[in-house]
């Protein structure tokens, strides 16, 4: 197998941190977005979406999109199970997973790439051009915010983002937090249970990944 990434991008992370904390390794193959090399005619054969992360199998079959590819590693990996081990964590984990990729990551990607110049014409993640809507950087802004606040109330009474275990939902989470830094838009500090669980999950050594 082989793993297609860029290292500063907030999804290739979600897997890398999922992949540490199940004890895989996978060869990775880095595409330099801001380059352009994910429309490159090779990487396109494979993603038609030209976008990363990107799995390719031993037998050349190719995953695209996060989910996708960690639920694969879910199911050929099962110890540690990331994405819950009975029916009622595993739909609160994807709840909460969705929640924090779209009001999160989705909220910060908003602000980023509507006002980020390599991103001119390219706003949308996908092989189709569109413009760039400066409006939507201030609706990202105060969406992240937004997020914080909702996500510092629902870690008022648990440990974890689905419960207390650690899983799917907290790596997603942990990059929105990461990424909306990593933009200049940081959580207030009076956010006490974000700070919480921001500072535990962290320290896992696969945040480092």
């Amino acid at each position: 197998m082989k793993l297609y990434d860029f290292t500063i991008a907030p999804n290739p992370r979600r897997v890398r941190i999922f992949l540490a904390e199940k004890g895989v390794e996978i060869p990775i193959v880095q595409i330099d977005l801001m380059q352009g090399e994910q429309f490159s005619p090779e990487f396109s054969q494979k993603c038609p979406s030209n976008e990363v992360p990107l799995l390719e199998l031993d037998n050349g079959v190719c995953l695209s999109q996060v989910d996708a590819i960690c639920r694969y590693i879910e199911a050929k990996y099962p110890q540690n199970p990331l994405y819950g081990a009975t029916p009622e964590e595993i739909g609160l984990i994807e709840m909460w997973n969705h929640l924090a990729f779209m009001n999160g990551i989705g909220a910060v990607a908003e602000s980023f790439r509507n006002g980020t110049e390599v991103f001119k014409d390219r706003a949308v993640v996908g092989p189709n051009p569109h413009a760039q809507i400066p409006a939507l950087i201030e609706r990202g802004n105060k969406r992240t915010l937004e997020f914080f606040a909702n996500i510092d109330g629902h870690l008022a009474s648990r440990q974890f983002m689905a419960g207390d275990r650690f899983s799917i939902a907290d790596i997603t989470t942990l990059v929105a937090v990461d990424f909306a830094k990593w933009i200049k838009l940081e959580a207030p500090a009076e956010l006490v249970n974000l700070t919480r669980w921001y500072t535990e999950v962290s320290q896992r050594p696969s945040a480092q990944a």
